[in-house]
């Protein structure tokens, strides 16, 4: 099969069949062998029974629906086991993604060797409170991923069949499916310019609240990629420094007061700074020392993901 397009939903009804009629129309016209994937994330309106009708009358379009609702992250990784595509796409079913996108998305995987495309909204019609925060937060994300992208969080981005079957996406790390991929070797990563275009039925489903987890899930990725399979390297340097000021505090101190005996020791607050130092440290050490013992005997610690091999 070409290719795997994986939608996940929430409330969504309105949108669901002009967005099947359009992308239809497109695949069609590009004669790819395709399937639509649309996973309902726990929707309280009728979209899977709108699910259900559309794929009735065409076998391409085929559908997962949770319980509850689970979040982005979750939808994705289960279309992600589902699809069969070598090449597969993104979007939201809102139709702000244009499906006039995908064979160019598709090209630059097939033809040009990319790992992973990226779609970027340079115009975006959003109002001014999400689209200052999104350049922050993008901007923060280039910094500390070393990914130029300037959209990191864009719904519509194609993947080869490689990356979305290596990658495993939970919680709320849709938004960083680049710097895990990058992490687990996948470097090629392009950028395309997009159509973004204003939502034409029922409301976002994004708060504010977005930004704060997206921070949180960035300094996770950023440890992770760096620390996650040696902890010792980040625990244990913190907590020998500290181990060490507070050593050197408290060896002044001891000598002060055994060569001036009249000198209060333990009425300084040098003292006390010396004491944290020295309870801290040894905590960030063993802290560090039992993360390693973990990460060592935990089941995944091989989990190296070869490429290809020859004559093996």
């Amino acid at each position: 099969m070409d290719l795997s397009i994986i939608i996940p939903l929430l409330n969504e009804e309105e949108s669901l069949p002009e967005l099947v009629e359009w992308i239809k129309r497109v695949c069609d016209e590009q004669q790819y062998a395709y399937e639509v994937i649309m996973i309902d994330d726990g929707s309280t309106d009728t979209s899977w029974q709108v699910i259900s009708e559309l794929s009735r009358k065409d076998e391409a379009i085929k559908g997962i629906k949770f319980r509850r609702n689970y979040g982005k992250s979750a939808a994705l990784n289960e279309g992600f086991a589902a699809a069969a595509g070598e090449v597969v796409i993104t979007m939201d079913a809102d139709l702000q993604d244009s499906p006039d996108e995908i064979p160019e998305l598709y090209r630059m995987i097939v033809e040009e060797g990319y790992h992973i495309v990226s779609g970027w909204k340079k115009e975006r019609h959003d109002p001014i409170t999400k689209t200052i925060p999104t350049k922050i937060y993008n901007g923060i994300s280039r910094m500390v991923t070393g990914i130029k992208l300037h959209d990191m969080n864009c719904g519509l981005k194609s993947y080869h069949k490689s990356v979305v079957k290596t990658v495993e996406v939970y919680g709320e790390m849709h938004r960083y499916i680049p710097a895990m991929a990058k992490w687990e070797g996948f470097t090629k990563i392009g950028e395309k310019v997009v159509i973004h275009r204003a939502r034409k039925y029922g409301t976002t489903k994004f708060g504010l609240n977005r930004f704060v987890n997206g921070f949180l899930d960035l300094m996770t990725i950023f440890f992770m990629s760096k620390f996650g399979k040696k902890p010792m390297h980040f625990f244990g340097t913190i907590g020998t420094v500290l181990m060490i000021i507070g050593f050197f505090i408290n060896a002044y101190l001891s000598i002060a007061k055994m060569f001036f005996q009249q000198y209060g020791m333990t009425t300084r607050p040098l003292f006390f700074l010396g004491l944290l130092c020295l309870i801290v440290g040894t905590q960030l050490f063993l802290a560090g020392f039992l993360g390693e013992l973990i990460a060592r005997n935990s089941p995944y610690k091989n989990t190296y993901h070869i490429e290809e091999k020859i004559k093996l």
